[in-house]
């Protein structure tokens, strides 16, 4: 470490100070050498032939490259009281040696024939000899005058050179815009985390370790005759992990490991993408074996020729063409492995997906039950946990969450449980944390009447009570009714099964399960609200799917209108108008049927719909335990998802409170 600071103090420019210190030296040079450097007075030709007349002058100087004549007095002329003060004023008069004064002339030539000229006539009466001199001069201060300026700007323009071709700071790699941008990982600068830091992904990270194993033992495989693998596409939602996988494999390979994102290689010049990936490839050969990883690809490597105009040069085409080269080309060499990063495979050109490029496509979907619980157990290493915390429950009540809204939930914990000056994080804390990220921050300012409130205790018990009493529905886990930021009023929370195909019954009470709360308003208030727009939003996109995407009406047929390659600018129907009218119709009568199937079901469990939503109104969080107490055990053989993952710790509880609460046997269980 002690070397790397040391290699990074290096690194860093010098060259500001340096020029600042050079400038504030030339500058004083120049100022004292103005100041005390005091020049002649100048004079024009008549007063210089008074002087000459007057036998004032002792000395003449002709610098013939700079035009100028200097003049120099005599003994007696300088106790003259007009020359005395005159000097004195330009504080020349302790300069015996000279010069006093000096005159610009326009040619030497026509100087010196009229200086002689007056010499001649003056030589008719008595004169004293006046010492005549001519020299080239070659004066700094004045060169420092003429060509400073312009000295100076060379020099700036110098170390703006230095600095911008590698120096450090904002546009210090103008002269470098065709470099790589990429980070490099290696034994002096590595990672520290490893596979132990990834929870939930068991799948992924065989395929990954696999990678690494090839590149630290290699002969293992090559001897049966294998092939390194060129490249491994992550795909998966955002926030599953996907470059905290990467960074995990940087952390155990022990080769070279180039990190950089898609966007690093976009740039306003042309052809500024491709060199940057051809210098990528170049430097990961030279370090060859080695990984690179390309975060967010689909930045270059979306379908070509989608949405360009026709004759347009795309920059993005360039350097994706430039990259499908130098993965799968004619001068391809072994050794470099591509790990890539997306949430959106869809747009990806199929040159690149195709094996030979990407071998490998890793699907990293959201974590199951066991595997959010595993990911809990990674992000409460470092926190102080009461004993009171169950990491089963808390994955139980977090369904669809990713890796990154749980570690959300952790910190989030943490900073409640702060909050109230707590020495540990208790289960209340991380069941607010939850809350807080579901549905937002808790409006405690938002004023809500009685009337209100009691509408949406009945909207959520619908729910409850649908979903309960329907066999295919999925139960809830956790119904709240207090205000909040994103979800408004209320929300209701469920825990669906672990599955990927589904039957029209199963969708069908889905459907019915999201009507409960419009039903139960009408049932008790004899009136609707708008709070179930979601609810319908969702229904109708349900409904629509049934008949037109998946084929399960009977009128319409096993056909599907749906399109998984539809381009963006698709603006016709794949269907008639009839087609469409009959479409409409079904779906219609499918809401219609499955509305007075839910207000029907309710109508029958009225007794039940008023303790759920009195106990709502009380307590304002329920949990499907609280529910099982209110009105009993759900009528079906088979479990909960929730029930069948928590149930172990949890069965004696509910029973002894169940038997507490009512005083009597538990209630017993009819089948349908």
């Amino acid at each position: 470490m002690r070397d790397n600071k040391k290699k990074n103090l290096e690194k860093k420019p010098q060259f500001n100070t340096q020029l600042w210190i050079i400038l504030l030296i030339s500058s004083f040079i120049y100022l004292a050498y103005g100041l005390f450097n005091n020049n002649p007075i100048t004079i024009d030709y008549n007063r210089f032939n008074k002087m000459i007349t007057s036998h004032d002058v002792s000395k003449i100087v002709v610098v013939k490259n700079q035009e100028i004549v200097e003049i120099t007095l005599n003994e007696d002329a300088l106790q003259n009281s007009t020359y005395k003060d005159e000097l004195e004023s330009s504080r020349l008069i302790q300069n015996t040696n000279g010069p006093h004064y000096q005159l610009e002339v326009s040619s030497v030539e026509s100087f010196e024939k009229r200086y002689f000229d007056l010499i001649d006539q003056m030589k008719k009466s008595n004169n004293k000899e006046i010492e005549y001199l001519t020299e080239k001069r070659y004066d700094f201060y004045s060169f420092l005058q003429t060509w400073g300026f312009t000295i100076l700007i060379l020099i700036g323009f110098w170390f703006l050179i230095r600095r911008m071709s590698g120096g450090g700071g904002p546009g210090s790699q103008i002269f470098n815009i065709g470099k790589s941008k990429a980070s490099l990982f290696d034994k002096e600068n590595k990672t520290k985390l490893t596979f132990n830091d990834v929870a939930g992904l068991e799948e992924a990270k065989e395929e990954v370790k696999e990678i690494v194993e090839f590149l630290k033992t290699p002969k293992k495989f090559t001897k049966l005759g294998g092939k390194i693998p060129k490249g491994a596409l992550l795909v998966g939602a955002p926030g599953t992990g996907k470059t905290l996988l990467a960074k995990a494999v940087a952390g155990e390979a022990a080769v070279p490991f180039y990190s950089l994102s898609g966007s690093d290689f976009v740039e306003m010049f042309v052809g500024v993408g491709a060199a940057r990936v051809r210098d990528l490839f170049k430097k990961a050969k030279e370090k060859a074996p080695c990984i690179v990883f390309i975060d967010e690809i689909d930045a270059i490597g979306r379908t070509r020729g989608r949405g360009q105009m026709p004759g347009s040069n795309d920059e993005r085409e360039n350097t994706l063409n430039s990259l499908l080269v130098e993965m799968d080309g004619f001068s391809t060499d072994s050794g470099v492995i591509i790990l890539a990063a997306t949430n959106r495979p869809d747009v990806l050109d199929s040159a690149l997906l195709r094996p030979g490029r990407f071998d490998r496509q890793i699907s990293i979907d959201k974590p199951d039950l066991i595997g959010r619980e595993a990911i809990f157990k990674v992000h409460v290493r470092e926190l102080t946990l009461n004993e009171d915390v169950n990491l089963k429950n808390l994955s139980a009540q977090t369904p669809g969450f990713a890796g990154a809204e749980i570690a959300n939930v952790c910190n989030e914990s943490a900073l409640i449980a702060a909050r109230k000056n707590k020495k540990t994080i208790e289960m209340d804390d991380f069941q607010d944390a939850i809350d807080r990220v579901i549905g937002g921050l808790e409006k405690k300012n938002k004023i809500i009447s009685p009337e209100e409130k009691k509408i949406v205790a009945y909207h959520e018990a619908g729910h409850a009570i649908a979903g309960w009493y329907l066999e295919h529905a999925d139960p809830l886990v956790k119904v709240s009714i207090v205000p909040r930021g994103i979800a408004a009023l209320g929300y209701a929370q469920y825990l669906p099964k672990e599955q990927f195909l589904y039957q029209t019954d199963q969708l069908i009470d889905e459907i019915c399960m999201a009507l409960g709360g419009r039903a139960a308003e009408e049932i008790i208030f004899g009136k609707i609200s708008t709070g179930a727009l979601n609810d319908l939003e969702r229904i109708t996109k349900m409904a629509y799917s049934i008949v037109s995407v998946y084929g399960m009406n009977k009128n319409i047929g096993n056909i599907s209108f749906f399109d998984s390659k539809q381009s963006d600018y698709n603006f016709t129907k794949p269907y008639s108008d009839s087609t469409a009218e009959k479409i409409d119709f079904e779906v219609k009568k499918i809401v219609e049927n499955a509305y007075e199937r839910t207000k029907n079901l309710l109508i029958n469990k009225k007794e039940q719909l008023e303790k759920v939503a009195k106990k709502l109104l009380e307590k304002e969080i329920l949990f499907q335990s609280d529910v099982e107490i209110l009105i009993g055990k759900r009528p079906f053989k088979n479990p909960t998802n929730y029930q069948s993952f928590t149930r172990e710790k949890d069965e004696n509880k509910i029973e002894e409170k169940i038997q507490k609460d009512n005083g009597e046997n538990k209630p017993q269980v009819t089948e349908e």
